[in-house]
């Protein structure tokens, strides 16, 4: 698997994940969801969010490696 088709369903099993979370939010809605949504939620969609811009930085490197070696 290609790190671009790594990062594209890491970003889609990350958008089901949220949507799963926003519809368990309409019955579930107090403190306790709140306080699991800034300390686990929150920082979980970050994380994906800056692997995500990683993994395309890498990819660049890696596509313009490859082409340089072909060109060599």
């Amino acid at each position: 698997m290609s790190l671009s088709n790594s990062r594209n369903r890491l970003t889609g099993i990350s958008r089901e994940l949220l949507k799963q979370w926003q519809d368990t939010q309409e019955v579930w809605n107090d403190r306790k969801c709140r306080e699991f949504d800034t300390q686990y939620m929150q920082p979980l969609m970050d994380a994906v969010d800056n692997a995500s811009v990683a993994m395309q930085d890498l990819d660049k490197i890696l596509n313009k490696l490859r082409a340089d070696c072909e060109y060599e």
